[in-house]
C-alpha cells in the first residue's frame, strides 16, 4: 500500500478538481442522496445501456469525503457492467466496514484512498453516499 500522503493527495484532488462533476443531459438514470447527519447532498445521474455504465456524474455538496467518494466510484464504474458496478460497490462498502482483503483493496483502484475512514465512524456515512446512491439506483431501475 501507498503511503498516507498519496491518499490524501487522492482525495485532495478528487475534491477540488472533480472530473465528473457536471450535469449529464442524457442521464437515464437520476437518484438524490442525502446524508442529513452532515448536511451532504448529492445527484447521481448515470445512463446505462445494454446493461453498461455507459457515462456518469454527479451534482451536489458536502464534505471532501462525500464529493470526492462519488467522484472516484464514478471513476470506476463508467465502461463497467452494472454487475461490475455493484461488485465494486461491495467493495468498497466492505472495505469500510473494514471486512476487505489488501486484494479486495487494490481492485478499488483509487477508492481505496478511503480505506482509514473505516476507523473513523462519523464519517462512514459521508464516504458510502455516492455508493449507496448508485446502489439504490440500479436497483428501482431493475424494479421496472
Amino acid at each position: 500500500m501507498e503511503n498516507r500522503t498519496f491518499y490524501n493527495e487522492i482525495l485532495t484532488d478528487h475534491n477540488l478538481h472533480p472530473l465528473h462533476k457536471e450535469k449529464l443531459p442524457d442521464a437515464n438514470l437520476v437518484l438524490e442522496g442525502v446524508n442529513p447527519s452532515c448536511g451532504d447532498d448529492i445527484i447521481l445521474q448515470l445512463k446505462v445501456e445494454d446493461g453498461q455504465v455507459v457515462d456518469g456524474a454527479f451534482e451536489g455538496s458536502g464534505c471532501a469525503i462525500s464529493q470526492a467518494s462519488a467522484d472516484i466510484m464514478l471513476d470506476l464504474i463508467i465502461g463497467k457492467s452494472e454487475e461490475e458496478a455493484r461488485h465494486l460497490a461491495d467493495l468498497f462498502l466492505r472495505m469500510i466496514k473494514g471486512e476487505a482483503s489488501e486484494n479486495e483493496i487494490e481492485e478499488l483502484e483509487e477508492a481505496g484512498a478511503l480505506v482509514d475512514v473505516s476507523h473513523m465512524p462519523a464519517r462512514v456515512k459521508c464516504a458510502v453516499l455516492g455508493w449507496h446512491t448508485m446502489e439504490e439506483m440500479l436497483d428501482k431501475k431493475n424494479e421496472k
